[in-house]
């Protein structure tokens, strides 16, 4: 029984997320105190136990703890089931982190999955819909599985209610180096909306014209019918040769529509400057499918809080060496090997 303190790291639901998905993958058992001890609203909010529950449900375990506001909780996995899977969140928390809690375990799995997931699929703090498809989701077919999403309606945060169904084809996880980002072959700027003004997607995309000198057929406006409530996210697509990134800012009642193009402006002039393959979101998530597949590299920005928790999450599970060497000030090269 591996023993965690969730209060560790960044003190928030990632950790209890990667232990779930290593636990259910390795078959072991833990026990977890002080779950998101760092957080103003400690232990388990619906969306955590959302993704307890489903653990559960794909590794056909023994929990104890699972509760909504507990702060401990004991889980003992006794094998993967493939499946047809429904979890919903029922409240505006992310769903897509749902689907990567227990996507791990299902890409191992003795059969095909597939998945509906409801809740928030375009959530500040949380991997949007258009991340898992453009970003995540082709890193994950190119190591060997076959994984399709397909979004049946958005939910933004407050009123959630969106809608996604994901189809896994199980493979080995083979190893990837990435470590050159290539030209970029196509830039994409979409403000999306839904039940708020047309002028706060046309200001946000004026503002990343200027920031980062994007042409106007490299801005698209998409408004979004079928929300279940208002909201508004910007997403910068960057498709480069080897690679594809996305960043995203959503738009909040107090906000100026500027104001949230400037935070996603930056964010990608700054992985534009660095050079590298790989952003500090991309990295996390990379980080646990390299140490599945026991290899691989890839260069990217300084580690963040969140990557240094993943890795001192895996020291749990898995016998990997993980280096992190300075190239420069601002790229880091990380290798993953097997102990």
């Amino acid at each position: 029984m591996v023993r965690i303190d969730g209060s560790k790291g960044e003190g928030g639901g990632q950790v209890l997320r990667t232990s779930l998905a290593l636990s259910l993958v390795t078959g072991t058992p833990f026990q977890m105190v002080n779950i998101r001890a760092g957080r103003s609203k400690p232990g388990l909010l619906r969306q955590h136990l959302t993704a307890v529950k489903a653990a559960a449900a794909v590794g056909n375990a023994e929990v104890e703890g699972a509760e909504l506001h507990s702060k401990e909780l004991t889980f003992r996995p006794r094998g993967i089931v493939p499946g047809d899977y429904h979890f919903a969140v029922g409240t505006a928390g992310s769903a897509t982190l749902v689907l990567q809690t227990v996507l791990p375990a299902l890409l191992s799995a003795s059969g095909p999955s597939t998945l509906e997931l409801e809740g928030g699929t375009h959530n500040p703090a949380a991997p949007p819909f258009g991340f898992l498809e453009k970003a995540y989701l082709p890193l994950v077919r190119r190591m060997g599985p076959s994984v399709e999403a397909t979004l049946e309606r958005p939910g933004f945060f407050p009123a959630g209610g969106g809608k996604f169904s994901v189809l896994v084809q199980p493979a080995p996880l083979k190893p990837l180096h990435l470590l050159e980002r290539g030209k970029v072959v196509r830039r994409q700027a979409t403000a999306m909306f839904a039940q708020v003004p047309f002028d706060v997607a046309k200001r946000e995309l004026e503002t990343v014209g200027r920031k980062l000198g994007w042409l106007a057929e490299e801005r698209w406006v998409e408004e979004l019918k079928r929300s279940p409530g208002p909201g508004n996210a910007l997403t910068l697509e960057i498709e480069s040769e080897h690679v594809t990134e996305v960043f995203t800012a959503f738009g909040e009642r107090g906000v100026r529509a500027e104001d949230v193009a400037e935070a996603a402006a930056e964010e990608a002039r700054v992985y534009l400057e660095a050079g590298v393959p790989v952003g500090h979101h991309l990295c996390d998530q990379l980080l646990l499918l390299l140490a599945l597949a026991r290899g691989g590299s890839f260069r990217t920005l300084p580690l963040d809080g969140h990557a240094q928790t993943q890795l001192e999450t895996f020291a749990h599970f898995l016998d990997v060496k993980i280096s992190v060497a300075e190239v420069s000030p601002q790229v880091r090269e990380v290798e993953v090997r097997g102990a």
